[in-house]
């Protein structure tokens, strides 16, 4: 299986690629998509898509896992934004034939830390230890989307484990 974990901002998007199953993980990527405080919200929601766009041609997953948007009461205006991306990332899911899912950011920080109110540093580290990977993921918008992926996964490798089982027994 192939996940692509996407955790969405306008500014720095995070993006990771986890491939493997239940059982384990054989490889993984991460990066960010940059864009441009000078360049117009239009401009940068395109290149959003368009990086995302190739990411999904290049590889073709078999999920996507977005953050799902949250709205801050002292900045309304960052969640409107976070929908703004989160719409060109479905839309690139859709026109590709990528399933795509969004999960909250409490329930992910919940699964792989047992806290749903875990600190960024505190979600890196499971994530870390999870791939076993001894050095730091930075950004921390790519350990997020990392977080993603694994939880995509981990879900989607059940799902199918259990509809195999249903095929086999039916």
């Amino acid at each position: 299986m192939k996940i692509i974990g996407i955790d969405p901002g306008l500014a720095s998007t995070g993006v990771a690629i986890i491939c493997g199953d239940v059982n384990q993980i054989s490889n993984y990527a991460f990066g960010t998509i940059r864009t441009s405080k000078e360049k117009s919200l239009a401009s940068r929601l395109h290149h959003i898509y368009h990086e995302i766009q190739t990411i999904i041609k290049k590889e073709h997953p078999d999920l996507m896992v977005i953050e799902d948007i949250f709205s801050l009461e002292k900045h309304p205006n960052s969640g409107i934004l976070l929908g703004k991306v989160c719409g060109v990332l479905l839309v690139s899911g859709y026109l590709n034939g990528v399933p795509t899912i969004e999960i909250a950011t409490r329930e992910a920080k919940q699964v792989l830390t047992g806290n749903g109110n875990a600190g960024k540093s505190q979600v890196e580290k499971a994530v870390r230890h999870i791939l076993d990977r001894p050095t730091p993921i930075r950004p921390s918008h790519a350990a997020d989307a990392l977080s993603l992926a694994i939880i995509g996964l981990y879900r989607h490798s059940h799902e199918q484990s259990f509809k195999d089982q249903l095929t086999k027994n039916g």
